[in-house]
């Protein structure tokens, strides 16, 4: 196990794009950051790429669709590091830009919500009890201004005419999750 010193991060959907920057930017502060990804190989060279930048970055096989791969890599963690500083719930998707309301398959519907809802949820609640054992924990719920009821519903936002019903609600539910875990964690 590492010594409890060193501020370990997880950040989910990490292998590229905003997660990938993301675990960059921690790792640069000297945080051991495991890159979540659930194409196992994807993920290890995502941790190569940063890796070959001195950076201290591990890859961890996290599917957040996938309940046993979230036990599995919570549990993972507890064995090698038995602690949480940072959970980066990052992974999501967006598959209905532009798609009318009335349009939407609901396949997608249900796609969208269970890696944008109960994939992050799932992960949260997985790892809340390492997240507890470290002496200054955060989470952070990659949300976006998509989920803004008062901005999608404003004319005068820049937002007002984004269509992805699927993924704006998905947005809107995770701030509520924040919202009440926020409460609960105080």
């Amino acid at each position: 196990m590492q010594s409890n010193d060193k501020k370990i991060a997880l950040v989910t959907g990490a292998n590229k794009g905003l997660g990938f920057e993301i675990s960059r930017q921690l790792a640069k502060q000297e945080i051991t950051v495991l890159i979540g990804a659930r194409d196992e190989s994807k993920g290890a060279e995502a941790a190569e790429k940063l890796q070959a930048q001195g950076l201290d970055v591990q890859s961890i096989k996290l599917d957040v669709t996938d309940i046993s791969s979230i036990a599995t890599a919570a549990k993972n963690i507890e064995e090698h590091f038995g602690k949480l500083d940072i959970l980066v719930n990052n992974a999501g998707i967006f598959l209905d830009s532009g798609t009318n309301p009335s349009d939407l398959d609901l396949n997608i519907l249900k796609q969208t919500f269970e890696t944008n809802v109960f994939g992050a949820f799932a992960v949260l609640q997985a790892t809340l009890p390492l997240i507890r054992k470290s002496n200054a924990g955060r989470i952070v719920n990659m949300s976006s201004t998509l989920g803004s009821l008062t901005d999608t519903l404003d004319p005068n936002s820049h937002y007002f005419g984004l269509r992805g019903l699927a993924y704006q609600a998905t947005k809107a539910a995770l701030n509520e999750i924040t919202a009440q875990f926020s409460k609960e964690l105080a």
